[in-house]
């Protein structure tokens, strides 16, 4: 790989979002390389709730044509005379967000992820101009505060959706201070749900699910919950009246969330906190809320100590993606398969472009 000016990338991209399962390998110019640049060629990307809402217009008009995923793992190829964290060779992957401004408060205190002058890893705008592409591709090039290493213990394609779908629930478990001094509930259980189980098990919390998929049991305790309630009974809130310190919602669609019932399982002063962003948009009265002091909070993914926390914990416990991998080629399958919640539970993407 070469940092010259003319370089090109190759990816998957979709070019109409009224044919959002049409995609077509484009070649596309990465942003301008600098001395703290890392160049990854990926060997593989996950497939994010994300990438689906921005692909269908869900959340506004896109750039087109665009790559998405912002899940992407590789082999680091090339890096910058000023980057000291990574070297050729090192397994890494890179997540949701690509450059900050470095310079603001949330920049110098670990919230990054916060700064106003953020990039998203796609179809947003570098300083230089260039239009951000993502990881349905054959390599990415990022700043290093932007890149996450890999720890030995772990596979390449199971750090790969740890990246977003991971750390955007295991960062605010990491902040609220989850713990063995907690009963944690985990509403829905998909691709950030399953996360979200893991990660609160391993932290100590005792967890129950929450889910409106009765066949939806067995993994649930297979991947560490206690309990599991089927939000489809009547009435399955009574038993849980003020019960759960904090609750980590991964609800995609705001209709569907039983929120009245959800809020009165918390126990005085608990938290709902919100992770998933559904294309709908949530209602509720405030004296919801008065019954138990309760508070709704909202994350937008991760830092990068929280990446390091949660890659740690995750090679130490031993925690795998449970995940379908397929070839690049076949990422309209994949969106689809999103799309319509019939994935177990992530999709990874396994790189076959020529590049």
């Amino acid at each position: 790989m070469s940092s010259s000016s003319d370089l090109q990338f190759k990816g998957y991209a979709v070019h109409d979002t009224s044919k959002w399962t049409e995609f077509k390998v484009i070649e596309f110019q990465p942003k301008t390389a600098d001395e703290h640049d890392v160049d990854i060629a990926i060997q593989y990307c996950g497939i994010c709730g994300s990438d689906v809402h921005t692909i269908t217009g869900g959340w506004g008009d896109i750039p087109l044509p665009l790559v998405v995923g912002h899940e992407a793992a590789g082999i680091v190829k090339k890096v910058g005379s000023k980057v000291s964290e990574f070297k050729v060779g090192d397994r890494v992957v890179v997540g949701a967000q690509v450059s900050s401004c470095m310079e603001c408060n949330p920049c110098k205190t670990d919230n990054e992820n916060y700064c106003p002058k953020q990039v998203d890893t796609y179809g947003a705008k570098y300083p230089d101009g260039v239009v951000a592409m993502g990881g349905y591709s054959t390599a990415i090039r990022a700043p290093e505060k932007f890149v996450f290493k890999v720890p030995d213990a772990l596979e390449l394609d199971d750090a790969a959706p740890m990246a977003c779908g991971g750390l955007t629930v295991f960062g605010p478990m990491y902040r609220w201070g989850v713990s063995s001094k907690h009963k944690v509930a985990i509403a829905g259980l998909g691709g950030l749900g399953h996360f979200a189980v893991m990660f609160a098990a391993a932290l100590g919390a005792e967890v129950t699910v929450l889910s409106h998929q009765a066949n939806k049991k067995d993994d649930a305790l297979k991947m560490g919950a206690k309990h599991f309630v089927c939000t489809a009974d009547d009435k399955w809130e009574e038993p849980l009246n003020m019960q759960f310190d904090y609750i980590l919602s991964t609800i995609d669609i705001a209709s569907k969330m039983p929120l009245d019932q959800i809020l009165g399982t918390l126990k005085i002063n608990g938290n709902l906190h919100i992770c998933a962003m559904p294309d709908d948009e949530f209602k509720f009265k405030s004296q919801t809320l008065a019954g138990n002091g309760a508070s709704i909070s909202v994350n937008h993914i991760g830092s990068k100590k929280e990446a390091n926390a949660m890659y740690k914990l995750a090679a130490e416990k031993g925690i795998k993606t449970w995940k379908q991998v397929i070839p690049m080629k076949d990422v309209g399958q994949g969106v689809q398969g999103v799309k319509d919640n019939s994935v177990r539970y992530r999709y990874v993407l396994k790189q076959d472009i020529d590049a």
